[in-house]
């Protein structure tokens, strides 16, 4: 059994270095479309020579809480460091008074373990920019999933 690694958590302003990294690790497309977001916070965790290995973007998009991006590099996805990310976004959001997250995932199973509950695509928020990406259904099969924070 492998030793969990020493890492730091912490917030950071480095946004464009987050999206780099989740480009690198296949969980975002470098495209340029903009879409209509704003950041709330990045997360950054990092270990002691300040190497990213991993990352996690809180945003809002038309009103609703989003995670735009997560990822854990992939020499560190067994040690729960992932839902550590998962943990520090959820509980911002708790603080802002939000009770949802909403996201596009492109590792569902992760989300589903974690209490997300895939959309309908039919009822599914238009907001993100996944059907208009050219990996769409060809080589990228995302799914749209909610987190009800609500409790009751």
């Amino acid at each position: 059994m492998s030793c969990r690694p020493i890492v730091t958590l912490k917030r950071t302003d480095e946004y464009e270095r987050l999206v780099k990294f989740f480009v690198e690790n296949d969980l975002e497309f470098d495209g340029d479309e903009e879409v209509d977001t704003d950041i709330i916070q990045c997360f950054k965790m990092v270990d002691p020579k300040d190497n990213l290995i991993g990352g996690a973007v809180l945003a809002k998009r038309e009103g609703e809480y989003i995670i735009d991006g997560i990822a854990v590099d992939p020499a560190f996805r067994k040690f729960g460091l992932g839902k550590v990310l998962l943990n520090k976004v959820e509980s911002e959001v708790k603080k802002l008074g939000g009770d949802s997250i909403a996201l596009v995932a492109r590792a569902p199973e992760f989300f589903r373990k974690n209490d997300f509950k895939t959309v309908d695509p039919k009822t599914a928020p238009n907001f993100f920019e996944c059907k208009h990406c050219p990996q769409y259904q060809k080589n990228c099969f995302p799914e749209v999933m909610r987190l009800n924070m609500k409790k009751g």
